[in-house]
């Protein structure tokens, strides 16, 4: 059943039957892993719960990309770890609101806009780099702790067992849509093999073997520390990591997503969103959070294309918490496994293989290093602005490399240099060791019409270029300058003295430029 809801949609017809599905389906993914990255931040995994629950509501909501997902992230996990260690919980829940905060500044300052700035290449080695990283952590539930507590794999009857059931859930979630797409293959597989499991009483291990989710509606708790400068130093440099972690895992994955659904999300929006999700979830007990790549795949390969799927999933992971702990605590890890692992096949783009030996190799390394990055640190940030660094200098050598000038001397003596190639800090060399000073005649023209100047570097290099040829008692006189160019020179002139001539007496200027 179809249904316009303008309130959550933006005039797009809801499928109620697929929103409130999948919104089940990722209800059930998020509870593992809320769970797992609260334990990795050394915090309760209510806390974790807590946070899935309140950000993903939020930003179901309010955010700029309908379908996403959003919850309690191992980003944010690794960058609170140390705070929680070192300060407790409370520092932890400031920081949380103090991130809030910040993204929505860079909300209202409108810097969404420069995800755009993201490369492909570093869209596919962040993609690749956490499709690795979400199976590398499914691995966990293959090991199993010793008397001593030590960490071990799985031998003999149940690591078969193991195997067995999140094969059979991947071969579920596999093969179902090439029968039927009525319902959601990972909630079908979630379900057939719990039922299985539950059964035949098979031993293997189950979500409330990892910890107990049963809790109630999430408190309203004001941090309790002392409001002084001490604090704000304390929590400060980790609010701008969570919140440029957030945002930046926020806006690609948002990418991500307009890419698979061929639509297109607002990245201002989404920063608002998460900023006031995560300040609301700091006041109601909350580890803080993003968008989570994987429960978002999740939801849109189960069909979900509107926010419902998101308020649906964020409410029942609140029943399930509240009412429904027991019988949760009975689901098979193996199926959660299964879906987790079919979302990390699913999100590799096995397409940028082929890119290997056909684009360019600083483009091909781009995207190794950023999947290394993100594989071997886990710090998506780190990755994405390592390769979006490494691209720009790429370029700028590349544009660097480009400035030339063609050189004449027409029928009354004048010297002529037609310069191409952009004029900033990487060709500036390159750009004087085209001019013969000494040897050149009495006037000289220097033409833009195929160049610009682009930065202080460029009207530094103009500047030295017109002092030494008056210092040779010549004239230079600069041509065809866009109006770009002619403003930045114009507000750099108290800095660096620019004489801008453009002789009309010279007949040789009407030629093939006018």
């Amino acid at each position: 059943m179809q249904v316009t809801l303008n309130l959550f949609d933006f005039n797009q017809k809801v499928d109620y039957k697929n929103e409130i599905l999948s919104g089940l389906t990722v209800a059930l993914a998020l509870i593992p892993e809320a769970v797992a990255f609260a334990l990795i931040a050394g915090l309760s995994p209510l806390t974790g719960l807590y946070a899935a629950f309140t950000i993903g509501l939020v930003t179901s909501v309010l955010g700029g990309r309908p379908g996403m997902i959003s919850g309690a992230t191992g980003a944010v996990a690794v960058v609170i770890v140390t705070l929680a260690k070192s300060h407790g919980v409370e520092y932890v829940f400031a920081t949380v609101v103090l991130a809030g905060l910040l993204q929505i500044v860079a909300g209202l300052l409108r810097l969404g806009k420069f995800i755009r700035l993201v490369p492909q290449p570093v869209m596919f080695g962040f993609v690749n780099g956490l499709a690795i990283v979400i199976f590398l952590s499914q691995l966990a539930q293959f090991k199993v702790a010793n008397a001593t507590g030590a960490l071990h794999w799985m031998t003999g009857l149940p690591l078969l067992i193991m195997l067995g059931l999140v094969a059979l859930t991947m071969l579920i979630i596999w093969g179902l849509p090439k029968l039927t797409k009525a319902v959601p293959a990972s909630l079908v597989a979630i379900l057939t093999v719990s039922l299985l499991v539950i059964g035949l009483g098979i031993n293997t291990r189950t979500v409330g073997d990892i910890a107990s989710i049963k809790g109630g509606f999430p408190p309203f708790h004001v941090p309790n520390l002392p409001l002084t400068f001490q604090t704000l130093s304390v929590i400060f440099p980790y609010a701008v990591i969570v919140a440029g972690v957030g945002l930046i895992e926020s806006l690609l994955t948002l990418n991500l997503v307009d890419e698979l659904t061929n639509t297109r999300g607002r990245s201002n929006k989404e920063c608002m969103a998460q900023g006031l999700a995560n300040l609301t979830t700091g006041f109601f007990s909350g580890m803080g959070g993003c968008a989570m790549i994987g429960q978002s795949l999740i939801n849109i390969s189960s069909g979900a294309r509107a926010r419902l799927s998101g308020i649906v999933a964020s409410v029942m992971l609140l029943v399930f918490i509240m009412v429904g702990a027991p019988i949760i605590e009975q689901l098979p890890m193996a199926a959660l496994t299964g879906v987790m692992i079919m979302v990390a096949i699913g999100t590799f783009e096995w397409a940028s293989l082929k890119t290997i030996g056909r684009m360019p190799w600083h483009d091909v390394l781009v995207m190794v290093v950023v999947a290394a990055i993100t594989v071997l640190f886990h710090n998506l940030a780190l990755a994405v602005l390592t390769g979006v660094i490494f691209s720009a200098l790429v370029y700028a050598w590349e544009n660097a490399q480009r400035i030339r000038a063609r050189k004449y001397v027409d029928e009354a003596g004048v010297k002529h240099y037609d310069v191409y190639g952009p004029l900033f800090f990487g060709s500036v060399m390159a750009f004087r060791e085209k001019f013969d000073v000494t040897g050149d005649p009495a006037d000289v023209i220097v033409d833009f019409a195929q160049s610009r100047v682009a930065d202080m570097s460029g009207i530094e290099a103009l500047h030295k270029l017109m002092a030494n040829y008056q210092q040779a008692g010549k004239t230079v006189h600069l041509r065809h300058l866009s109006p770009d160019c002619r403003r930045l020179l114009a507000n750099a002139a108290s800095l660096v003295e620019v004489n801008i001539v453009e002789d009309p007496a010279y007949t040789v200027l009407a030629d093939e430029y006018e």
